[in-house]
């Protein structure tokens, strides 16, 4: 009876939502009840959904038989287990003392976890009680045991099922990110080591158990994966508008799941620390102005906390976390969307400077970001990014959802900066090549012009902006002319020169093309395809007419025409003139290096016996400059009065996500592309001088994560040693 009442109800959609849930959970809490017969020291004890009162319309039972050592327990169980069966109800049951129950929890984590929900459901509450307080102080007191044995269990099982997130058929349960990982985390949580369930998991896990309870109705039996023909129909019953409007709900819903276990398991991790070496207080180091690491996460720094933080303060936390490869702490990520405020459009440089050196960050990228858009950062920083976040791509070839494809682009570029000129502008195209994806027409065309105004708001000058609407809007040029065109006719050459424009746009979209395919999946790129396009680039470069890059520099006449030494100093900014000599260039980065400030651009020019040198800097870690000293420094260095310590630049330094690399592009003109780190220039400077080479020119950009820097040499050298030196030091 109670099997055809229940089988009837499925077909309903007021069968879904927790309090159908719920319902269910008390008509099988007054069915077994009815089965079970009134007994002293035998209790009939639920776990797993019917513990939680999280019924689903085709779920399994799971049951406990507990006793306390009576006769007639096997026949009682026979005469409990039998009706159910009978009901066509899936059943899990066992029966057992509580010293027996424990003994299993003891050996197996699995268990372990489903006695945290035991429930009394008939008979001697109070030995069910008994067993549910147990339960919970055994899983207390072992946790760092169980909880190392359950994460070894949930990295096999989401090696086995993938991420629900980016899964066009996922299993709703199994999967990382699915209603399993909640039940891990309420464990994390009983443990008492993180607060593993927050409002955000718990409305997530809420969304997942009605999608599996609309799954259930539209299929009319247990069913945990979500099919490509069930889409719709479950949509319909959850009142959703279409299949993607599904799937991208529960990929979001599982990312916001699959986090907050990351997270978790760095809390237990901490936890586990702490239990064996005792605690401590942690110590802060700096990483960046106003952001700190502490305990292995990313923190703000004292000082950064006031009533209206500077605007680039969330970027600039994101940028020192992907560049030192730490996660961002959860309270940290809580109080920058609360007490963050509103970029102004367009961006200042260090908003724009800080966003270009996360996007170029590399791996670390696709964790960061992660990160900040659970919280709703990246809609901040990009409000057109909030259309794109957990849109599924239907193609086969395609691995991960747009927002992520997206991402896992810029990271994938990443490798490949040293190939490029203008490497900050390749991550930002990367970022932003399928910009237009999702609305009418061709995404390249339609996207254009929204990424140029992205990169007109975020800083970009104009023509640089021009740059990142080509690049979008000729993303898939090479790989299409390269796969269906005759590369022998010399008019698909010169329309794909003409349509691309410059060398520098070139190499980028070459690039792209690389980080596009490694980011779709491992379909969309093969040797063959990469050979053609190849020679396709080989050919277009050609008709374009590669030239070495252009080295200006027009000082004010102050630095020309002055009494030597010529000094200038701003708060973002300084400039010398003084007698030209081997090692000028390197004593001025030492000077800079040394009152902590960081070298964001430099123009340097001989002019005769005269060198000029101007820089753009910012200060390290926000330390106050103090402008006096500095100028009477410099005014030593250009007297070649000042020692710089021997052990500038030796300390740590970050790891390079690629390494640096050396370009000759004339003779006498050596370009080093490499990441950007403390006293880079210096270091390089000081290997030139050491060589007895002199700089008769120099072009240094900070372009996001990576510097390329350009010098005229002059004097009588070896390439290949000046090349070894200037990788040595920059590496």
């Amino acid at each position: 009876m109670f099997a055809q009442a229940s089988a009837a109800s499925t077909r309903s959609e007021a069968n879904i939502g927790a309090a159908a849930r719920a319902s269910r959970a008390a008509a099988l809490d007054a069915w077994l009840s009815g089965l079970f017969p009134t007994r002293p020291g035998i209790a009939l004890v639920a776990v797993g959904g019917l513990g939680r009162r999280e019924c689903s319309p085709f779920g399994d039972l799971d049951l406990i038989l507990l006793h306390n050592g009576v006769t007639g327990v096997d026949e009682l169980a026979a005469a409990l287990w039998y009706p159910i069966w009978d009901a066509k109800l899936g059943l899990d049951h066992s029966t057992r003392t509580i010293a027996e129950s424990l003994d299993a929890a003891h050996d197996d984590v699995k268990v372990a976890l489903g006695l945290l929900d035991a429930r009394p459901i008939a008979g001697d509450r109070l030995l069910a009680e008994q067993l549910a307080r147990a339960a919970h102080d055994m899983w207390r007191r072992t946790g760092p045991r169980q909880l190392s044995k359950l994460r070894e269990l949930c990295e096999e099982r989401h090696r086995a099922h993938g991420e629900l997130a980016y899964l066009l058929e996922g299993d709703l349960k199994e999967a990382e990110g699915g209603l399993r990982d909640v039940a891990v985390l309420r464990g994390i949580g009983l443990a008492g080591v993180a607060e593993a369930m927050p409002p955000a998991v718990r409305a997530a896990a809420s969304r997942l158990f009605d999608c599996r309870d609309a799954l259930h109705v539209s299929v009319g039996r247990r069913a945990d994966r979500l099919r490509a023909q069930e889409r719709d129909p479950v949509a319909t019953l959850l009142g959703l508008p279409d299949g993607d409007t599904l799937l991208r709900r529960i990929g979001l819903d599982a990312r916001t799941i699959s986090w907050t276990l990351t997270d978790s398991w760095r809390s237990v991790q901490r936890w586990r620390s702490q239990l064996r070496v005792g605690k401590a207080a942690p110590k802060r180091h700096p990483l960046a102005r106003d952001v700190v690491a502490l305990d292995g996460e990313v923190v703000l720094a004292r000082a950064a906390i006031g009533p209206r933080p500077d605007p680039s303060l969330s970027l600039r936390v994101a940028a020192a976390a992907a560049q030192a490869q730490m996660p961002i702490a959860r309270s940290t990520l809580e109080w920058l969307v609360r007490f963050g405020q509103p970029l102004p459009v367009p961006w200042p440089s260090s908003a724009r400077n800080a966003f270009l050196s996360l996007v170029g960050s590399g791996p670390a990228l696709v964790a960061t970001w992660e990160s900040c858009d659970r919280f709703g950062l990246t809609g901040q920083w990009l409000p057109q990014w909030t259309r794109l976040r957990g849109t599924p791509q239907h193609h086969p070839v395609h691995q991960y959802t747009l927002d992520r494809h997206l991402v896992q682009a810029a990271a994938n570029a990443a490798r490949w900066t040293r190939e490029v000129s203008r490497p900050d502008l390749l991550v930002l195209g990367a970022l932003l090549h399928d910009v237009g994806k999702g609305l009418p027409g061709d995404h390249s065309v339609v996207g254009a012009p929204i990424a140029a105004a992205i990169a007109t708001d975020i800083g970009l000058p104009p023509a640089d902006a021009a740059t990142i609407s080509s690049v979008v809007r000729n993303h898939l040029l090479l790989p299409e002319v390269a796969t269906r065109r005759d590369l022998d006719d010399p008019f698909v050459i010169a329309d794909a020169a003409r349509n691309i424009g410059s060398v520098a746009t070139l190499e980028i979209l070459h690039m792209l093309a690389r980080a596009d395919a490694a980011a779709t999946g491992p379909a969309a790129w093969s040797s063959w395809k990469g050979r053609l396009i190849d020679q396709l680039v080989k050919r277009i470069r050609s008709a374009l007419g590669g030239t070495a890059p252009e080295m200006r520099n027009d000082p004010s006449d102050a630095l020309t025409n002055g009494a030597l030494p010529v000094i200038q100093v701003a708060d973002d900014w300084v400039a010398m003139a003084a007698p030209d000599r081997v090692g000028l260039l390197a004593g001025m980065a030492g000077c800079l290096a040394t009152h902590r400030l960081e070298i964001v651009a430099v123009n340097s020019v001989s002019l005769d016996d005269r060198a000029v040198i101007e820089c753009a800097v910012t200060s390290r870690f926000g330390a106050s400059l103090d402008r006096q000293l500095l100028a009477a420094d410099l005014r030593r260095v250009a007297l070649n009065q000042f020692a710089v310590s021997p052990r500038l630049g030796i300390g740590a330094r970050r790891p390079a996500t690629v390494p640096p690399r050396v370009i000759w592009a004339a003779t006498d003109l050596l370009e080093l592309r490499a990441s950007d780190a403390p006293g880079l220039l210096y270091r390089v400077a000081s290997a030139l001088a050491a060589l007895g080479v002199d700089v008769r020119l120099a072009r240094v950009s900070t372009l996001g994560a990576d510097v390329v820097d350009a010098f005229y040499l002059t004097g009588n050298f070896d390439p290949a040693e000046i090349e070894k030196a200037v990788l040595t030091a920059a590496s």
